[in-house]
């Protein structure tokens, strides 16, 4: 059933190749996920959903398998976006409150399935999804649908609602008598313990809490939880063999996430030196989702190259620095959904415009996101028993970051859904 419903959406998008069981992909060039260069004159042999070879053509058996002729392209594992939002599109089409507030769970979930078509064209066959906003559990019925090969989209692993504070996330501003649904789960101290079995309960593959949010006098970003609370909280998840993630943009929500046993955080963009040489040394990765702060910014008015850097995108700026310096590992995580689903390259362009070589940008979204994941031995990387997850762009991306745009190619799983 999974590989007609395929097969039908192959011929709903175009003229594809026909499924077969073996296919002999032969690009200009292959990046394996790991390696320091890329490798010219390279074949991968495909079969049954995984990788059986990758090499010199000379050293593969290829009989019997349909070759597959990506000249001019450079084939490479599928990319991994560790922070997406598909229940979300653009803020500057509809405000983040009204998403909330106004959009039916059914239009959201049939936005959902149009932002997972379009990412995965993109060249997106993993995604991370931080919070269903508002949306409850449709993250996880989405996850299931793309299993089942329901709808086409990258493999899907979800947060569900989130956690926060009492008091500190929105909407808000409604008079008493109003009573607004949240965008993400409230819940506190000993009570943290029943709401993360209940997100477990509900089907999460992560369980996702805000370090801190802007809840200060001012409307400016304050930690919200104790270190104590966030340790039950990963301490919780933890023993069902989930990781936690943090939402946290100041260095002291950053440091108790930290404290705390988190695997990743995400923003970071107060982040200090010392922050960043405590997350290097306990083995916290950081997701620093500079598109988003750059969309946000292009919302406001903001027209780049044009206008002075605003300050937030400065801020941006030198945490990627600092965490460059640390050490750091630097996941490509996007925050896409503020920004339109399908590109997500415009995060891997930042990340390298902002001092990662180009190598480390392709790394961070193939075998590095791959091992956060604990995915490694399975996506991001090209060799034999992975599965078959691969793309092919136009061009070289060590030479030019920006060709990852320029998807011609595009398998998950072994399947084609996309072919030049």
């Amino acid at each position: 059933m999974r590989g007609f419903a395929v097969f039908i959406f192959f011929i709903f998008i175009s003229s594809v190749v026909t499924a077969t069981d073996r296919y002999l992909l032969v690009p200009d060039a292959v990046f394996d996920g790991e390696s320091n260069q890329l490798h010219e004159n390279w074949v991968v042999l495909v079969q049954d959903h995984r990788i059986i070879a990758a090499g010199a053509r000379a050293e593969i058996d290829a009989q019997g398998a349909q070759i597959i002729d990506l000249a001019g392209l450079t084939l490479l594992p599928g990319l991994i976006d560790l922070h997406s939002h598909i229940l979300l599109h653009p803020y500057n089409e509809t405000s983040w409150n009204d998403q909330v507030l106004k959009e039916s769970f059914a239009e959201r979930a049939a936005r959902a399935t149009n932002h997972l078509r379009a990412a995965l064209m993109a060249g997106f066959t993993t995604y991370r999804d931080l919070g269903s906003e508002g949306a409850g559990y449709t993250d996880v019925g989405l996850a299931q649908a793309l299993e089942k090969g329901v709808i086409p989209g990258p493999r899907l692993l979800v947060a569900g609602p989130a956690i926060v504070a009492t008091g500190s996330y929105g909407p808000k501003g409604f008079a008493d008598h109003v009573n607004p649904p949240l965008g993400a789960e409230e819940a506190d101290g000993a009570d943290l313990v029943r709401v993360v079995r209940d997100q477990i309960g509900g089907g999460v593959d992560w369980v996702k809490v805000y370090a801190d949010y802007r809840w200060g006098p001012k409307g400016e970003a304050r930690p919200t939880f104790s270190v104590e609370e966030l340790t039950s909280i990963v301490e919780t998840a933890a023993s069902s063999g989930r990781p936690t993630v943090a939402h946290a943009g100041t260095a002291e929500g950053m440091r108790r996430a930290i404290l705390a046993g988190v695997e990743t955080i995400e923003h970071g963009s107060d982040g200090t030196a010392e922050i960043f040489a405590q997350m290097a040394a306990e083995g916290v990765a950081w997701c620093p989702t500079l598109a988003a702060g750059e969309a946000i910014s292009a919302y406001g008015g903001w027209q780049k190259g044009i206008d002075p850097t605003p300050a937030r995108v400065l801020k941006s700026q030198r945490a990627f620095e600092l965490a460059l310096a640390a050490g750091v590992t630097i996941c490509m995580g996007s925050d896409v959904g503020v920004f339109p689903h399908g590109e997500s390259a415009w995060e891997m362009e930042l990340m390298e415009e902002y001092g990662m070589s180009n190598i480390d940008v392709l790394r961070a979204a193939t075998s590095v996101n791959a091992e956060i994941l604990h995915m490694g031995s399975e996506i991001g990387t090209v060799a034999p028993d992975y599965l078959a997850d691969l793309i092919a762009v136009a061009g070289n991306p060590l030479e030019d970051i920006s060709v990852l745009r320029n998807v011609q190619f595009v398998m998950k799983d072994g399947y084609i859904y996309r072919a030049p």
